[in-house]
């Protein structure tokens, strides 16, 4: 039985013992009710009933829903505990003072210190390592060291975390852990060079690695040994393994990692600074008319080799050393490298070959061999 109220039983009563009217319709009879009110009834069996009397049907039931709690590991509460540590004013000590006994620039095997620029992109005053944030001034290019430098003591300094040179056995059983293409000590070093914050890279790979697998791809793979000699001089590692473009750079016998150097971060990459054109409108040695006869001369030639973005250009120097034994003028494609990167080659190529650029144009370098003879024994 249904609990009713007063004012529903009343029309309940109603609808079942309705008061005998007049039908003027012949075929309806006073014991059958008329559809209407079959209606009605199913209607209101049909409701949802309530215990207050003045609540609506359809009421929704009130149910307390408690708010889901996220459980956090100790490992995650640690690791908040230690970001809100580090946030705080007190955790940094700014300016940072570095011992490292050499200029801080954003990259070194790919900027040469002899060259000066004739201008900047940004003003010098802006430091990428922040405001307030290191010790040393920025001006532009670098951030000098503010003391000289006693070569003998640093030597000194390096040979003792190297310790003992490692004998041959030694050797090949840390190549073997090392060389391969899955190992997980790696860092990729691409057209930026030797840059400042691989240093720091390079430092936190050594606290759970005596040796660090570096894959050197694009510009910087011209000049193998440059790449080679800024590793070991500032980092301090030696490099025991060098095949093509993988290098395996040691970190020493007695390297301590909680006495590793401070390595201030750059924040941002600075702009690159103006220098002097490359490309001159009429070459040295050469009158305008030579100029414009060499440069159609090597447009016109087929391409000696063609170089892909984020290659391997360890052997183009010896061919191009070798194409200049029989031929005046060399062309390289570089069309896929891209226009930064072609002009980066162009600047290796004039240093190392040596030659000279005379053209840069749709992504095609014009190379010509200067004044000087060569014969085949060079």
């Amino acid at each position: 039985m249904l609990k009713l109220h007063s004012w529903r039983r009343s029309i309940l009563q109603t609808l079942i013992n309705p008061k005998p009217t007049i039908s003027s319709h012949p075929n309806l009879n006073a014991h059958h009710p008329p559809p209407r009110l079959l209606l009605y009834l199913y209607r209101f069996l049909h409701q949802s009933h309530s215990v207050d009397a003045h609540d609506p049907p359809f009421t929704p039931t009130t149910k307390t829903h408690k708010p889901k709690t996220l459980k956090t590991s100790k490992r995650k509460k640690k690791k908040i505990q230690h970001q809100d540590s580090s946030n705080s004013p007190k955790a940094h000590n700014f300016p940072v003072n570095s011992d490292l006994p050499f200029d801080f620039r954003y990259s070194y095997s790919e900027t040469s210190p002899s060259v000066e620029p004739i201008g900047f992109r940004e003003p010098p005053r802006f430091s990428p390592f922040g405001p307030g944030r290191l010790d040393r001034k920025w001006t532009g290019t670098l951030a000098p060291a503010g003391q000289p430098v006693d070569s003998a003591e640093m030597a000194e300094q390096r040979d003792a975390v190297l310790g003992e040179p490692l004998s041959e056995d030694e050797i090949v059983e840390l190549v073997e852990r090392y060389r391969h293409s899955d190992c997980n000590r790696q860092i990729n070093l691409g057209k930026g060079g030797v840059t400042h914050n691989m240093l720091d890279d390079i430092h936190n790979h050594w606290k759970r690695a005596e040796a660090v697998r570096i894959k050197c791809l694009g510009v910087p793979t011209l000049d193998m040994d440059n790449v080679c000699f800024h590793l070991e001089d500032k980092t301090g590692g030696k490099i025991i393994y060098c095949h093509i473009n993988i290098l395996l750079l040691y970190r020493g016998r007695n390297y301590d990692p909680k006495n590793r150097p401070a390595v201030p971060l750059m924040l941002w990459k600075p702009y690159a600074p103006i220098y002097p054109r490359l490309v001159k409108s009429v070459a040295d040695g050469l009158t305008f008319e030579d100029t414009k006869e060499m440069r159609n001369r090597g447009l016109n030639s087929s391409p000696l080799m063609k170089l892909t973005r984020n290659g391997v250009y360890v052997n183009v120097v010896d061919r191009v050393r070798e194409a200049f034994n029989t031929e005046e003028v060399v062309r390289l494609d570089c069309t896929h490298a891209g226009a930064s990167d072609c002009k980066k080659i162009g600047v290796k190529l004039r240093d190392l070959v040596p030659c000279v650029p005379i053209l840069y144009k749709d992504e095609q370098i014009i190379l010509w061999r200067g004044k000087t003879s060569r014969t085949p024994d060079d």
